[in-house]
């Protein structure tokens, strides 16, 4: 009985991906020629929830500029293709805890997931949960030590904001930033890794100090008796970072 449901599954998938293909070829015909095919007008939200929830990230967008139908159902970032994705990438404790309650959609939680720390790209004293959001660092074997983690994802230009929730004490060194791919992610001794050449900018959350090119460029953010770290009595302080920079030359990564 189990093998006949995995081989039922199997079929229903690939019957997806046929008929998805199918209509997929259809409705570019039909917008090179100006014919609609009927077929294609005839398909269900139904049916694309389910052809949609088989099709990767990069797909999904290209389908997004098919047709305004397409594009129309895609924005519903609530819908059950959407869903479906966001269940499949997201461990289901970081679904299920307050964590990403500021984004309150499927499509948005997806996003918040790619665009949350990398395992493959840390210190390797530094160690992701298990949720995919939230990092530990830990000093064994290593003592007096600075450590990084990278963004999943870079960008070349634009206005980005990060939320980043510190809980606990800061530490030595505190710093959140963007550097470029080359920036060493691990040191000796207690020293700001981000801002500390000139591909890089990082805040101090100890003395709110901005850094760039090794140097104190000033405070950050510029605001009359600021609020430290330091001064939170919960020590959880969540710290709204946005960086506006409209660089073509480096990737830059948080």
């Amino acid at each position: 009985m189990l093998i006949s449901w995995k081989l039922f599954l199997t079929f229903n998938i690939a019957t997806c991906r046929a008929a998805f293909l199918r209509v997929y070829v259809l409705l570019v015909y039909s917008i090179r020629t100006g014919k609609m095919d009927d077929i294609a007008l005839r398909v269900s939200d139904h049916v694309l929830e389910v052809i949609f929830s088989y099709l990767d990230l990069h797909t999904l967008r290209n389908c997004s500029l098919v047709c305004k139908r397409w594009n129309r159902f895609l924005n519903d970032e609530n819908n059950d293709a959407w869903r479906m994705h966001c269940i499949r990438k997201l461990a289901q404790e970081a679904l299920s805890s307050d964590l990403l309650s500021s984004v309150p959609t499927y499509k948005s939680k997806l996003r918040a997931f790619y665009h949350a720390w990398n395992p493959n790209d840390c210190s390797r004293n530094i160690y992701i949960r298990p949720n995919g959001f939230t990092m530990h660092s830990y000093r064994n074997p290593v003592a007096q030590s600075t450590d990084a983690c990278r963004g999943k994802i870079g960008f070349r230009h634009g206005r980005h904001a990060w939320e980043v929730i510190w809980e606990g004490p800061l530490g030595t060194v505190a710093v959140i930033g963007i550097a470029t791919r080359e920036a060493p992610l691990l040191c000796h001794g207690y020293v700001a890794l981000v801002g500390s050449d000139e591909h890089s900018w990082g805040w101090n959350l100890v003395d709110n100090h901005l850094l760039h090119n090794g140097n104190v460029q000033g405070n950050y953010p510029l605001l009359n008796n600021a609020p430290k770290y330091q001064d939170c009595q919960t020590k959880d302080y969540t710290h709204l970072y946005p960086l506006y920079m409209e660089i073509q030359k480096y990737l830059w990564y948080t």
